[in-house]
């Protein structure tokens, strides 16, 4: 059964070639005369030809081959006739004559056309997802992941770093979503946990002096899920020692230049853009900005300190600010207007304040402005722009306008959808407030350095405490995040006690890590890329579930094998679990 070659390579260097092919049915045409056939397989596909003229047996016989069975073709290769070549795809020039066919397996009708140019239920796809992946879109992005994937190990060994694998099973430590546990039949009533990540794992083999580790690591969390998560997701986990953020930025913009430079043929300038959290948020109401429109929040409040108009005073007397975007060349209409407020009012803003830079438009707040603030608009906008204001106070604030910023952004078509803008975040806070239970959340991991600049804050001011953490960001998205860890035990140990740890749990779930920091660990840091984010923006796909082989819905199911499922009693019964009816 050798294959002399792919369907989808051959070309016209194979005219007078006698091959033999193996693939599925992906077309069938019976013109009267001859029967022509494409064959499919994971290279693409080509045209065969059945000649009765040729072989009248074989001619008929094919005509009781149906869609997507597998087929062993015999053939000689021949330039297309002029009039039929198809320049739309690699195999136009050239379609094989058939002189041999073994039916290899049939296959039964169909669930959904697997060429079908209108859009499939996604529940139906998954179901029959091995037939969703013989489509090409779904080829080409498997295709892509495998590259992207080789590439990054061969960059790292390159670089010195060796691959490492860490456990699946291992020990449940509060890390920010919930785990997925494990029953141990061995040990009744103990659990193992999935990692979320490899987290404390990678940061004890910079303690084993391994220096430089990395690892394409599948991790768990038990959360709910959006368009861009799943509950098991595979990063590109990466460690090192005796580095500082710089060393490990540069590490990963050079590994990232690679894979867009082998897999879309795109230069990436490096080093890249970096911006601090704080600008982050205040130009652009996120900590991922997408950098492929412009659009900055611009905030506007001084120009309201001595207005009457009562709204954006009452705002700006409680300590909020009005901010707002500069839509240019754009005098909107009443119409445009009002579908922008109650989209805002959706997204979570009281509403929206238009006020345009031209005569010949009125505006609630133009018996408000005088000449001077006029002015002072128009440093910030030309004649034919039209200004978008907001009031409010707060981080939740400008999260909502970085809301408003991406909807802008794609009603008025700013985004150049075709563009790749990549940056890192830096300078976040070591810590959250958690209002809801009245203590600090990481805003990372607990294990992220504070920064030296500001660690005497600790005991002082948490909130004002910075972190060396960094994130890495594409078109939006967080690919991924990092930071310097911290080596040393008296100090991490301080951090678990601000989030609100007891030395009694801190003892229980990290007791393991704390004695490997006693053992001369070295300074460290790393990276986490989400491997599932960066497939899904280089091939273009819209969910992550169209880059990852077998995925779960966004309700955490698996449509193909059903899982969840039930298990025997049996089995429970040796896990010494019984099930509580509701």
């Amino acid at each position: 059964m050798e294959r002399s070659k792919y369907c989808g390579e051959i070309n016209k260097s194979d005219v007078g070639k006698r091959l033999t092919l193996f693939g599925w049915v992906k077309t069938i045409r019976d013109l009267g005369g001859l029967t022509f056939i494409e064959l499919r397989d994971r290279s693409g596909f080509v045209q065969i030809v059945f000649d009765p003229e040729k072989d009248k047996t074989l001619h008929k016989r094919v005509k009781e081959i149906g869609l997507e069975w597998v087929l062993k073709v015999v053939g000689t290769v021949r330039e297309r006739p002029k009039e039929n070549i198809n320049d739309k795809i690699p195999t136009g020039e050239v379609e094989v004559v058939a002189e041999e066919m073994e039916v290899l397996n049939r296959s039964d009708p169909l669930p959904f056309e697997i060429d079908s140019k209108s859009e499939i239920n996604e529940l139906l796809r998954l179901k029959y997802r091995y037939l969703d992946i013989r489509r090409e879109f779904m080829k080409r992005n498997i295709y892509i992941r495998s590259k992207v994937t080789n590439i990054v190990r061969s960059f790292l060994i390159n670089e010195g770093f060796w691959e490492v694998e860490t456990p699946i099973l291992t020990k449940s430590t509060p890390e920010g979503a919930r785990d997925f546990l494990v029953p141990s039949r061995i040990y009744p009533g103990k659990f193992y946990a999935l990692p979320q990540s490899p987290q404390l794992f990678k940061q004890i083999l910079m303690i084993s002096g391994i220096d430089r580790y990395f690892q394409i690591a599948k991790c768990f969390r038990d959360e709910d899920l959006r368009a861009d998560r799943q509950p098991e997701f595979t990063q590109i986990d990466i460690e090192m020692s005796f580095v500082s953020e710089d060393d490990i930025m540069d590490v990963v913009e050079r590994m990232i230049k690679k894979v867009f430079e082998e897999t879309l043929n795109i230069s990436i300038s490096i080093p890249l853009r970096r911006i601090s959290y704080s600008e982050a948020m205040e130009k652009y109401g996120s900590d991922k900005p997408d950098l492929r429109f412009s659009l900055p929040i611009i905030d506007f409040t001084d120009i309201f300190l001595d207005s009457d108009f009562k709204l954006f005073k009452n705002v700006i007397k409680e300590g909020g600010r009005v901010k707002g975007f500069v839509i240019k060349d754009k005098i909107l209409s009443r119409k445009e207007l009002k579908e922008i407020e109650e989209r805002v009012k959706d997204i979570g803003l009281s509403g929206v304040i238009a006020y345009s830079i031209s005569d010949k438009v009125s505006s609630i707040l133009s018996k408000f402005v005088n000449d001077e603030q006029r002015n002072r608009f128009r440093n910030y906008a030309s004649e034919g722009d039209t200004i978008l204001l907001f009031a409010g106070k707060g981080d939740e604030f400008l999260e909502l306008l970085g809301k408003v910023r991406l909807y802008l952004g794609n009603l008025f078509n700013l985004i150049e959808k075709e563009k790749f803008e990549l940056l890192w975040v830096t300078d976040f806070p070591l810590f959250e407030w958690n209002e809801e239970e009245k203590r600090w959340d990481s805003k990372h991991h607990p294990f992220t350095s504070p920064s030296p600049e500001t660690v005497e804050l600790l005991d002082k001011d948490p909130g004002k405490v910075y972190s060396r953490a960094y994130d890495f960001v594409i078109n939006g998205y967080e690919i991924g995040g990092g930071s310097i860890r911290i080596h040393d035990i008296d100090l991490q140990k301080k951090i678990f006690n601000l989030l609100g740890y007891s030395d009694e749990e801190v003892e229980n779930r990290f007791e393991f890590f704390l004695r490997a920091l006693r053992y001369g660990a070295p300074p460290h840091g790393g990276i986490a890329l989400g491997l599932d984010r960066l497939v899904m923006l280089l091939s273009g796909a819209s969910s992550l579930r169209d880059v990852i082989p077998f995925p779960k819905t966004q309700k955490a199911i698996c449509p193909l094998t059903s899982a969840p499922s039930e298990v025997q009693e049996e089995q429970l019964k040796e896990l010494k679990i019984k099930i509580e009816e509701k």
